[in-house]
């Protein structure tokens, strides 16, 4: 019973910091509720903290922003996938290939980084933030210490692309499908990347959604490709077990957001209950966002090294630049 009750004063806090945050948002047109639901948590957070009993609540964030993401999928047009086509596809490949390469070869041949904290930071960096550190580090058995400096390091410039990423859309003008792409492309990990699109608008929103979560669908073969290097030399038993880790860390609701997708195409949702879908995604990224913000603690981000900052910096300057100048190109 007293778990129960912890669960829900949990949710009600977040659904507490998320209507200040709207309010806010009212008062102060240019910033969009989600982005100062953020604030607010991570000013409770770093304030007053996080109370113990809505410590159960509070982690269910990661659900909601899941959730949400599910009931997206009905708004999402198969045409628009299909119509991007095979352009969309590469331009997701190639910036997670170079993302890898260049954050690999930054961390062995210019800062003196341990190679596992390397294919951290890469791993973060290009799939999905720190899910795919998570998703990794179980793969090539990575320590305490590596996966808190590339967990670190990823929520540094998730906090930093929350602010950036929607003054260059001010300060550029940057169009809204193509920034929802950039966002998708470039940004770390799924929260931030989703707060930031529907910051701008409903199409930047969407599209940043569609283009991260097939980002986030590579997190199997990555973290594949990374036991597979780093498991040369070990048995059979030890290749099976963590075969099983990588399944287990799978983005499995991406299956939801695509099955919501393809029974909207198909008509049996229709255009009544997608409008309806999608206010309940609004309330849903709300919880989330909540969250998301009381999560993100200062002190923690300041313990990060100043290497694998470096590296990941170097790696997103080049790679998000060199993104959003192709975009404007191809579409």
């Amino acid at each position: 019973m007293k778990n129960r009750k912890n669960l829900l004063l949990g949710v009600l806090l977040l659904f507490a910091i998320g209507l200040l945050g709207r309010a806010i948002s009212l008062a102060l047109p240019f910033l969009d509720y989600l982005i100062a639901t953020i604030l607010v948590g991570v000013l409770v957070g770093n304030t007053v903290g996080k109370p113990a009993w809505a410590k159960a609540g509070v982690e269910t964030h990661k659900l909601w922003l899941e959730a949400g993401i599910v009931l997206l999928g009905a708004s999402v047009a198969f045409d628009r996938i299909a119509d991007a086509g095979a352009t969309l596809l590469l331009l997701i490949l190639g910036t997670v290939v170079i993302a890898v390469l260049s954050v690999e070869l930054l961390s062995r041949h210019c800062f003196s980084i341990t190679e596992k904290t390397g294919s951290l930071l890469a791993a973060g960096s290009s799939i999905c933030g720190v899910s795919a550190v998570v998703a990794v580090a179980g793969s090539i058995d990575a320590d305490e210490s590596q996966i808190a400096y590339a967990a670190g390091t990823v929520l540094l410039f998730d906090t930093l692309t929350l602010i950036v990423y929607p003054m260059f859309w001010h300060a550029f003008s940057i169009p809204d499908k193509v920034f929802g792409i950039w966002a998708g492309l470039t940004m770390f990990s799924t929260g931030p990347a989703t707060a930031v699109g529907f910051s701008v608008s409903d199409t930047a929103g969407e599209w940043a959604v569609l283009v991260k979560l097939a980002r986030n669908a590579l997190i199997g073969l990555t973290a594949a490709g990374y036991a597979l290097y780093y498991l040369r030399n070990t048995n059979d038993c030890e290749r099976t077990r963590k075969t099983g880790h990588l399944w287990q860390t799978f983005p499995k609701f991406v299956f939801g957001f695509l099955l919501l997708m393809l029974l909207a195409t198909v008509g049996v949702i229709d255009a009544n209950h997608v409008t309806s879908l999608e206010h309940a995604s609004n309330w849903l990224f709300m919880l989330a966002f909540a969250g998301l913000g009381l999560e993100l603690q200062l002190d923690e981000l300041r313990e990060t090294g100043f290497e694998p900052i470096a590296v990941v910096l170097v790696s997103f300057v080049v790679v998000s630049g060199s993104v959003l100048a192709v975009l404007h190109v191809v579409l």
